[in-house]
This record gives C-alpha cells, structure tokens and sequence, in this order.
C-alpha cells in the first residue's frame, strides 16, 4: 500500500526493500562517524559563551548571555550528566551514542565542563564586569563601599534580608541539614566563645530576594553589591557572640530528571506530583565552590553530600550567574540591542485602523505562514483562538498544548469558548521538562471550566503544535488548522524564532481531526496525507524523501537537501545523509543545539555543510526541504532529529505547498548558508569556528536583523498598496 503522504511527495514508489539495499550500504560507512552528542551539547554552550565574550555586543546582552550559559549548564547537569550516573548506579551501562561506556563519558564531560565554567568565570571577571563598569554599571564588593554606603545598606540588611534568613547549625543536636538543588549557600565556620568548640552553620542565600542589591546612589554611576557578600558582612548578627572564623559560598546540583511508569500508574497527575517531590531529594551531581575555600570546609562538604572529587568545581568569582538575569531590570536601554517591534502578518492587517482584522476570512482567502517574533504572536496565533472562541459559528476547538505560561490569553480563550458551549478539547503535555507543575495547575483550571482535557497517550510525549477549529459555514463545516514549530507561550514567542502555517486545506483538517482523535483515544496507527508524524511514520518518510535525493544524484537530476533543526543526532538519520552526500547530494544542516553529525569523512560528507547561529532570539523552527527534482518539498513542525522525538513523542510536520511560502523558506535558508551571514561553521573533529567578521575586520550579517527589516520593508509595502 502506497504512504499517502509519501505519494504526495512523488515517493509514492518507494518500497520496503529499498531499505534493505541501504542498511548494506552502511558497511561503506566509516565506524567513527558521529560525534559525541554530550561534548556537542557542550560546544553549543561554548557558542553562547563566544557571544558574552564578543565586546562588539552590548554590555547587558554580554551579561544575558553568561546568565544563559549557566542556566543551560544546570540543566545539562541535572538531567543528562545525572541520566548517565543513573545508569552507572543501576548498571545499565548503555554505551553513547559514539561507543563509550557511561563512566568514561562522564569523565570526559567533567574535563570539557572544568574547562567551560573556568572561562565562563573569567569571562565575567575579566571580560563583562569591567565592560558593564565603563558603561557606567559597577558590581561592586563590600570592602570597596564607603562607611555612609555601608550604613544604608546595612539598614536594608536589617529590614529585608535578616527576617528571611534561616542559619543552619551543625553539632551532634543538628545533623547536616538538607541542601536544595541549584541553592546557593554559605558554609560558616564558628567558635562558640564559651566552650571554645568550633561548629558548622549552614546559610541559604534567599532565592526570593534580588541578586544584586542596589548601593544608595552617590553617583551618576549605578553600583549593586551581591546578596550574598551583603550577608557574608552581617554574619555577627545571625550568630551574636560566636566568633567568625571563615565562611565560604557553595551550591549543589542535583539530578532532576525524572521517571514515571505510566502504564503502572492509574492517575498520571498524581504519579506525577509524588515524582515531583521526589526530584527535589534527587542524588547530588555538582559541587560548586569557590576558589578559597578551605580544605576543612570542602571536606565537610565532600564527605555529607558524598560527592566524588570529579564533582567538585572550584571557580574563581563568584557563584551562580544565572544571578545576572536580574540585571534585566536595569533602564538602560543603550546597553541593550536595538528594538525589533513584531509587526501584524500582512494577512492579519484589519482594513482599517479601527477595525479588528476577521482571521477567518484571511485564511479562507489563502495559506497563511507567520514567522515569529518577527511577525506578533498576539496577533496572529492568539487573535485566531480569541476569535474562535467568541465565534457563534465555531463549534469545537481542539489543541495541544506542550508548555505555555500561567497568564496565557490561549488558556483563558479555551476557558471562555468552554463556557460559551462549544466543545473544547485540551491535550496538555504534562510529562513537558521542568514545567510539570505549571501544566498541572491549568490543566485542572481547563477541567473546571469545562475543558475537555486529556493527557496524550500512554508512553508517549505530544510535543506536536496544532490546533484546529471546526466552524459551520452555510451548512458546511469547516476546518481552520495551525501547525506549528513552536509552543503555544505568548512569552517565549517574543525571543524563541519559530514558524506556525494557518490553512484551510480540507485535506489538513482532516488530518487533523483523526490525528486528534488518536490523540484523545489510543494510538497513532493512521498514515496521513499532508502530514508526516512520529513515532510511527516521520522517520521513515524523512529516510525516503532523502533517498529520493540520493537517486536523484545518481540519475543526473537536480537534488538537494535543506535541514533546520534544534539537534542533530539520529543515526539514521544522519547516515541517509552521509548516504546522499556521497552520491553527490548538496546538504546543507542548519542546527543550533546538538549535533552528532560530521564533515570530515573523505568521500562521505564532501558535499555536507553544517551552520550554526546564536543571537538575540533562539532559532526553534524546524524546516525539512527537498529539491526533488525543480519540485521542492518542504515541511515545517516540531520535530528534532533525535531518538525521543522519532520514537517517543507524537510529532508532526505539514508540507508547505503555496509557492511564496515556499519562496520565503528557502530564501530564509539562502541567507544563513551564505558566506557573508555571521554564524559559526562546523569544522573537523567536531570543532565550530566561528565567522563574524570578512576579511577586513568588518561585521558579517546579522541573519535576525535582516530577516526583521525584510519583513518590516513587507509589510510597509503593503501599506503603500
């Protein structure tokens, strides 16, 4: 039986044995051809720490970026460094993805992430501090205040900080107390002047409270102090007639990734909440501590928390920068990039400034494709569900939802279409990393309301972005479909790159209906026509579309292959394309995160090019285009080429087909391959150089500033029309 989302894309024809015939070509495959996917998740992070360290960027953007290299550094920690200890603690020493077994893996983690934090605390002590001091911005220490500067903070110690603190002691009355992941605290070292016995104290700096506290102006110059030198100097009045002999900061990660066996659990939320209690008494998997502390206090430390030694960093400076996103609320907006002002979808745009714009009408007329932040969120993907949900036509909506915030005008628009009494369906990822809690509480908001809420299939994450509204139109009903490359969050959609489609096709909607179907009943068994979707049959389409490629090359006809992604890791995957290249295929990778994909492999990857860009927005959307002889197939959706996303998520990507979008998508990917646009290029042994400036020392590119003029220079285009 023919795919008919394969025969869409004229691969109708492909048969089972055609794989057959290429898992022998594998034996022309070297064994060494993927790169390490956790050393690549690193070298990702060291390209965010290139662009803190780039002095042409402005300060506080420098700052962001150092505070975004920590974050993701936590994270990497917490869930794939502590993967990896499961598995050794287990004995499940499942070798990587490049043959090494757990236990060398991490050590060769630890040497790359020894080396990182090392730079990314220079780069904050050499680089930025004194480059946000010249701007007129100093973090400053306690020693370097005057004693008029002393007092009034004092007095907001006294007032703010000292009611919230909760010293910690311990002696054989008070064990070792328990240390929060990602908390950052103050080992103190005392002697109780009455017995002479020196004791321990335990001192949480509160997370609640600002990071950088703000020295009473005496200056046009703005200077903050860190909280927790501000406490380290009033530490007399936490432990009044006790000697201060040291005190040290530190801060532990701890593994925060979690397992749930959903088909031994009745109730999934409540399977969830115990997991997420339980994640907070997750195994240490990270001591930082700075650089002067004592071997006493780090033994202590060492042998309470019993972490290992290859556990243990000890950096310069102080600890925790993702402290440095609290600089955000600092006016000044010179130290910042530019303003980009998202502008309304030419096809969104009302007739008039006084009327609202009827979304509807513009998707009947044709395809709609928004690419965001460059065109608005709100008035695009939340003005459709805003509209659909006041509708008196509208008589269902359906949509998924992955991660969105608490305040979501999506949420509170299924509320009020709930309450308006059309039927709503909400299939909510609650299994969705870190924002488990989140979606708990408005997942039961959505029940209350009368939301039909489902939780997706058993095994299995939906990480799919649709949504589908049914409208009565003379009798006839109608389906309005967006597919999406990113999550419904009016909040990350301001800084995450991303690409949503709005159709009428009848033969989407009808996808869609049945994929919701499966979605809210059992399993994803259906082939689909306009559709590709995981875990079922996106792989295997993907690998026919590029071996239609291959054999394109082979026959003399015009082949090539376009791929955007957030990581490249699946091995088949990535050997369909070592496949292709060497049959002379053009493949071009545009990646930002992991990517275990080489282009050093003499007459494999000679026709392989692999970029990446980093900016002021994180580049999400995910883009798949074929060259298929002069007819160029392309789709957009949610999916990264990785195990979990082909095999344990639902997945969906839609083929694109109105000529202009098509243009705009391959135009998009023109500008990032082209020499002359700054990104960074994947190099032998894995190693990305990056290029940012021609050979004259002027800047290339910036690929997020072109792409916000030329879609700015549309839309006035159309206003002169």
């Amino acid at each position: 039986m023919i795919d008919p989302a394969l025969a869409d894309a004229g691969l109708g024809d492909a048969e089972d044995d055609d794989f057959d015939a290429i898992e022998s070509h594998d034996s022309l495959l070297p064994d060494h051809r993927y790169l390490d996917r956790e050393l690549s998740w690193l070298a990702f992070n060291q390209r965010v720490l290139e662009l803190a360290e780039d002095p042409s960027l402005p300060e506080l953007e420098r700052a962001n970026f150092l505070a975004i290299f920590a974050s993701n550094l936590d994270e990497f920690f917490m869930v794939r460094v502590a993967g990896l200890k499961r598995r050794i603690v287990t004995g499940l020493a499942v070798p990587t993805n490049i043959g090494r077994s757990p236990v060398d893996a991490l050590a060769d983690i630890s040497r790359e992430a020894h080396k990182l934090q090392l730079r990314h605390a220079d780069a904050w002590t050499s680089l930025v501090r004194p480059a946000l001091a010249d701007a007129g911005i100093e973090i400053t220490d306690w020693d370097a205040l005057s004693p008029d500067e002393r007092g009034a903070l004092s007095e907001y110690f006294q007032a703010q900080v000292f009611p919230v603190l909760m010293p910690l002691a311990v002696d054989p009355a008070h064990p070792f107390p328990y240390i929060s992941g990602l908390s950052l605290n103050l080992a103190i070292r005392i002697r109780n002047a009455r017995t002479g016995r020196q004791e321990f104290a335990r001192l949480k700096v509160p997370p609640m409270l600002p990071r950088y506290v703000e020295v009473p102006a005496s200056s046009e110059i703005m200077r903050f102090i860190r909280l927790e030198d501000l406490i380290a100097n009033h530490l007399s009045d936490l432990f009044p007639g006790m000697e201060i002999l040291d005190h040290h900061a530190f801060r532990l990660t701890r593994n925060e990734d979690m397992v749930i066996e959903e088909d031994e659990s009745e109730n999934l939320i409540q399977a969830l909440e115990a997991e997420l209690m339980r994640r907070r008494f997750g195994p240490p998997i990270r001591l930082e501590i700075t650089d002067d502390m004592d071997d006493v206090t780090l033994e202590l430390l060492v042998r309470e928390l019993d972490i290992t030694d290859q556990e243990v960093y000890r950096l310069p400076g102080s600890l925790d920068l993702r402290g440095l996103f609290d600089l955000g609320r600092i006016d000044r907006p010179d130290l910042r990039y530019p303003p980009h002002l998202p502008t309304t979808p030419v096809a969104f745009q009302p007739g008039d400034s006084n009327s609202r714009a009827d979304v509807f009408k513009a998707i009947r007329k044709s395809d709609v494709l928004v690419h965001h932040p460059y065109e608005s969120f709100t008035t695009s993907v939340v003005a459709f569900l805003e509209q659909a949900a006041r509708d008196p036509h509208v008589l269902a909506i359906k949509q998924t939802l992955y991660r969105t915030s608490g305040d979501s005008p999506i949420v509170q628009a299924l509320i009020d279409a709930a309450e308006a009494g059309k039927q709503v369906l909400a299939l909510v990822e609650v299994k969705a990393r870190f924002d488990e809690a989140n979606n708990i509480v408005w997942a039961r908001k959505l029940e209350k309301a009368g939301v039909h809420v489902v939780y997706g299939l058993v095994g299995l994450k939906t990480h799919c972005k649709l949504a589908l509204v049914i409208r009565e139109e003379e009798g006839v009903l109608r389906h309005y479909s967006h597919i999406g490359t990113g999550n419904y969050n009016p909040k990350t959609s301001r800084i995450y790159e991303d690409f949503g489609l709005f159709t009428t096709d009848p033969q989407v909607g009808k996808d869609l209906t049945r994929l919701f179907n499966e979605l809210s009943g059992y399993a994803i068994e259906k082939k689909f026509k306009r559709l590709l979707v995981a875990p079922l049959h996106l792989r295997k389409g993907l690998l026919r579309l590029i071996d239609a490629e291959r054999k394109n090359a082979a026959a003399g006809r015009a082949a090539g292959i376009r791929i955007k992604v957030n990581s490249m890791v699946d091995e088949e995957i990535i050997d369909a394309l070592y496949r292709a290249s060497a049959a002379g295929v053009k493949v071009e990778v545009w990646v930002r995160g992991i990517c275990s994909l080489r282009t050093d492999l003499p007459g494999v990857t000679d026709n392989i090019t692999v970029r990446s860009i980093l900016g002021r927005y994180l580049e999400h959307s995910r883009i798949f285009a074929f060259e298929n002889d002069g007819d160029p197939q392309v789709y957009i959706g949610s999916a990264d080429m990785m195990h979990r996303n082909l095999d344990r998520r639902v997945e969906a990507l839609v083929r694109v087909t109105d000529p202009q979008h098509l243009q705009e998508l391959l135009s998009f990917f023109d500008l990032a391959m082209d020499p002359g646009t700054s990104s960074w290029h994947l190099v032998a042994d894995g190693v990305w150089e990056r290029h940012a400036e021609d050979a004259d020392g002027n800047p290339l590119v910036d690929l997020q500033d072109t792409t916000m003029g030329m879609i700015q220079k549309r839309r006035r285009a159309r206003a002169v029309r």
